[in-house]
């Protein structure tokens, strides 16, 4: 079961999940991104991607400072690390997530979005890292994501100074890959999950889980884990269909074997 603040909806082999809180700008809780990590962890029958989008005027303002607490060094820890546990179900779980958008994506909002696979924004989009001016540190995997997507020194900067980024320096970075019209991010998503849906779902698994492994691999071990992912992935009866529909001229129907 979801949390309150988490709204689930199957349609076919696409997943949609949207954040709830439009009165909190969708700030988050624990137990919304346990929700979310639940789902990832164990997804629907035939759900083959998924779209997460913010309801209301934004995608995610970050962690609801409200109900948090003074915790003792292992509180905050052990917070931090549920954030961590959860999240990497969804980045390593096997369906590809499409983030829509718009709005903040703010601290906690902003690690949850790059914790997607493909990013569309709008350009109301906006991020910003203002843990320097609360006092706190990122904590939900975004010192090792975001950096590595943005650079540490890129990172540090939006850190300590805590300012905006537009939607479009956005695009400029890598924040999302494709940047829409106003308005238009929800259904570019679903349309973008609807096409990876389609791939070969041992295909989709295998960028998901072989790149990013791959990427912490020095060269040469990098190289052997390409040609294992190539030796598991290009055996199977969907690999057969795929290359078929292709020489036929015809759409391909993967079943998943």
């Amino acid at each position: 079961m979801s949390p309150e603040t988490l709204r689930v909806e199957v349609d076919g082999p696409v997943a949609t999940l949207t954040l709830a809180r439009a009165e909190k700008r969708n700030a988050v809780d624990a137990e919304t991104i346990t929700g979310i990590g639940s789902f990832f962890a164990d997804p629907p029958e035939g759900v083959r991607a998924a779209v997460l989008q913010g309801e209301g005027d934004h995608f995610c303002a970050g962690l609801d400072l409200s109900q948090e607490v003074l915790r003792t060094p292992f509180g905050a820890m052990g917070h931090s690390r549920l954030w961590h546990r959860e999240l990497e179900k969804v980045e390593s779980g096997g369906i590809p997530l499409v983030v829509a958008l718009h709005g903040a994506a703010i601290g906690g909002g902003m690690e949850l979005a790059v914790t997607g696979h493909v990013r569309v924004a709008d350009p109301t989009a906006f991020y910003s890292l203002p843990e320097g001016r609360r006092g706190i540190f990122v904590g939900g995997g975004g010192s090792v994501r975001i950096a590595r997507l943005l650079g540490f020194d890129r990172m540090r900067e939006m850190m300590l100074t805590g300012r905006r980024i537009p939607a479009d320096e956005g695009q400029r970075l890598g924040l999302s890959h494709e940047l829409v019209a106003e308005g238009e991010a929800p259904a570019r998503a679903i349309e973008l999950a609807r096409e990876i849906a389609g791939n070969a779902p041992l295909a989709n698994r295998m960028i998901l889980t072989a790149l990013p492994r791959i990427a912490d691999m020095s060269a040469t071990d990098g190289l052997w884990a390409e040609s294992l992912a190539v030796g598991v992935s290009q055996t199977t009866a969907d690999a057969a269909e795929g290359v078929s529909a292709f020489l036929e001229k015809r759409p391909p129907d993967f079943r998943g074997s």
